[in-house]
């Protein structure tokens, strides 16, 4: 992983993510809209089952946003895709790959889960790129890095094996986040595809400006362990 640098909100974000996603939190657990509907049908009240003392179970109905199972979160995050790839390049935030359209899929990863705040869920800075392999991987656990808090310099890259290992030097606090990430993450399942993008970089199938678009933590740690072509920089 590299440090991704957040990109600015979309200014149409607010009126296709967060208003009607808010709206719909609100009218799910009857609360009155932030934004009122304009048009369409209104969202229906959840309910979540209760068992009682007799073993029966009854619907009660939902009345806080915080008690919303992330199944039932309207996902209009998704409407974001497209300008979340254009913010950050088509890069992965985790694997730091290209995503390709024809061959893979970029998903929204929420930061800070779905599942535990809600609030959150509709907000841009919430949101990372991510390969929807990657997402799924990173799930709603807690033990990943954020890609906005990540230094450059925290994942490195031996140029044998072509695995992620954490840098020699860093704290051991860090060290544990670091390699706590690479095995939620399975970072080490990519060898081949990075030994790919470095042996095509070297063997001058691609250039430099190439492979640092199709795959920018290989070519950061080439840079940095002076393995670059004669005259690239």
């Amino acid at each position: 992983m590299i440090r991704v640098t957040p990109a600015p909100e979309p200014p149409d974000f607010d009126a296709k993510v967060r208003q009607p996603g808010l709206r719909a939190i609100a009218e799910m657990t009857g609360q009155m809209p932030t934004y009122p509907r304009k048009s369409g049908k209104a969202f229906k009240p959840r309910t979540r089952k209760e068992v009682q003392s007799d073993g029966t179970s009854i619907a009660v109905r939902i009345d806080r946003p915080e008690d919303l199972p992330p199944s039932e979160i309207e996902p209009y995050w998704t409407a974001a895709i497209d300008d979340l790839m254009q913010a950050y390049d088509e890069v992965c935030a985790y694997s730091c790959f290209r995503i390709h359209p024809v061959t893979g899929a970029g998903s929204v990863d929420h930061m800070a889960p779905k599942s535990r705040a809600w609030n959150r869920v509709y907000e841009w800075d919430n949101y990372r790129l991510a390969a929807a392999r990657l997402n799924a991987r990173k799930n709603a656990f807690g033990d990943v890095l954020d890609p906005f808090e990540v230094q450059n310099g925290w994942f490195e890259l031996e140029l044998v094996g072509f695995q992620v290992l954490p840098a020699h030097g860093l704290t051991q606090d860090i060290h544990e986040q670091v390699q706590n990430t690479i095995d939620r993450l399975g970072l080490n399942d990519f060898r081949s595809y990075r030994e790919e993008d470095a042996v095509c970089y070297w063997e001058e199938q691609v250039s430099f400006a190439r492979l640092i678009k199709e795959s920018p933590f290989v070519a950061l740690e080439l840079r940095r362990q002076g393995r670059l072509l004669a005259g690239d920089v």
